[in-house]
């Protein structure tokens, strides 16, 4: 059995996709650090920020995630720090010039409120005129409910596993999206460990986000996209200022 199946699953569904990269790499570097990267997980986004010399904090819920980002930011010698915080109520000692929140972390947050909390907690962590990205992913990517397919299964071997997780649904519940998963582990003796997974997302527009934003007391900058590659859906990310 592989130690910490959160932070494995995690790898298996997130760690591959690459394609918002530039984006935070381009924001990173016109901004200076450190960044606040929110959500980080694992580390998709902060280890690979930390490798071309960025300070990042890298925030997560999670403790487990928070652990494996630490300990693979000390192995790599990366300027990465991973602390255990709920985005909704982060209180940290720090400040800083960009705050990102990658893929649909924004769409985990209970609704409204919830991203009203995320709000204000980042316009306490930035900088005057520093930057808040956040990154929205719409499961249908503008094709009908009834005609949407899931993509193919994200697979990773580790220690002699063989882990798949395959997007099996996709619907709509309420004000969210829920999204099925079929996790399958292949242990190095051939045996076989199967469980249903679903993610329920906050349905929010971009525009709705803005809105909100400027009610938190930020500026709207121009918003930016992430386009669909084979694989996953693309994204828009907003882009609010602080005052």
């Amino acid at each position: 059995m592989i130690a910490g199946w959160a932070a494995v699953w995690h790898d298996v569904e997130c760690a591959s996709y690459g394609a918002d990269l530039p984006l935070w790499r381009e924001l990173a570097a016109a901004c200076g650090g450190p960044v606040l990267d929110v959500g980080c997980g694992t580390g998709r986004v902060a280890l690979d920020l930390g490798a071309r010399g960025q300070e990042v904090v890298g925030v997560d819920a999670d403790p487990e995630l928070v652990r494996v980002l630490a300990d693979r930011a000390r192995e790599r010698s990366l300027p990465v720090t991973a602390l255990t915080a709920d985005a909704r109520s982060l209180d940290l000692d720090s400040s800083h010039r960009l705050a990102i929140l990658p893929m649909q972390v924004a769409q985990l947050l209970g609704g409204a409120s919830g991203r009203a909390s995320m709000l204000a907690a980042m316009r306490r962590h930035l900088e005057p005129a520093g930057l808040l990205a956040i990154a929205l992913a719409d499961p249908f990517d503008g094709v009908p409910v009834d005609e949407a397919l899931p993509p193919l299964p994200d697979i990773l071997e580790q220690d002699g596993w063989v882990l798949s997780s395959t997007p099996v649904g996709v619907r709509p519940e309420g004000e969210s999206v829920a999204i099925d998963r079929h996790r399958q582990a292949v242990s190095p003796e051939g045996e076989i460990t199967e469980e249903m997974a679903t993610i329920v997302l906050d349905t929010v527009s971009p525009g709705e986000l803005e809105g909100e934003g400027l009610a938190a007391g930020f500026s709207v900058r121009e918003a930016r996209v992430v386009p669909p590659t084979r694989d996953y859906v693309g994204s828009s990310v907003v882009v609010l200022e602080a005052p």
